[in-house]
């Protein structure tokens, strides 16, 4: 699995502290730390890296993402927003397991400016061990497995149908925008490297 991590400037700080702490429970991964960091030289809001977290998915340069911003929710909100994104909100270990089990998404979002008392970097580190414990999407109670399942699947399906493709919206978000998130050239020349042919040609066109 290719696992990206990648969050908002305003939580910077944090960000070692998450692409470690994921390397440690997803250790038979591929894990790629997108930052953002303290010392780039633009800053991304939640919404600018929700627009890098569905391409990096869409293109399937990438298999998931951890991500996140001071209290998840926006996060989670504006990457679900994104074409081929199912973003959970896991401010604890047992979302994290439940959102991996039953919904089987491919992002998660973590609050990452409440509460970091001690306990909260402990509550962080078992939140992030629950999402890697076991494969994705086996489904949970096991006794209600097969049905979890099939559920997961017809949501993600209806998701799909109702949603346009990815370089449609792109083409018809605001320029300024789309400047800015070019300017994350870590994550762009990424994608142009191991993105799907479409994102690639997109990417291309943009001046």
């Amino acid at each position: 699995m290719r696992i990206a991590v990648i969050q908002a400037s305003s939580q910077s700080a944090k960000n070692s502290m998450i692409y470690e702490t994921v390397r440690k429970y997803a250790c038979d991964s591929t894990v790629l730390n997108f930052g953002c960091r303290q010392d780039e030289e633009y800053s991304y809001s939640y919404v600018e890296i929700s627009l890098l977290v569905g391409m990096l998915l869409y293109s399937n340069a990438v298999d998931f993402v951890v991500t996140g911003c001071s209290s998840g929710q926006g996060m989670m909100l504006a990457c679900n927003s994104m074409p081929g994104v199912l973003c959970g909100y896991v401010p604890t270990p047992l979302d994290a397991y439940l959102f991996c089990q039953i919904n089987n998404g491919n992002a998660v979002s973590l609050p990452l400016g409440e509460g970091y008392t001690w306990q909260g970097y402990d509550n962080f580190e078992n939140t992030v061990k629950e999402i890697f414990s076991e494969p994705f999407g086996q489904g949970y109670p096991k006794s209600e497995a097969v049905r979890k399942r099939k559920d997961t699947e017809l949501l993600k399906q209806i998701r799909k149908n109702s949603q346009i493709g990815f370089t449609e919206l792109m083409d018809k978000t605001d320029r300024q925008l789309i400047r800015k998130i070019l300017r994350k050239t870590d994550v762009i020349d990424y994608v142009r490297e191991n993105g799907s042919k479409e994102i690639r040609e997109w990417l291309s066109r943009q001046q």
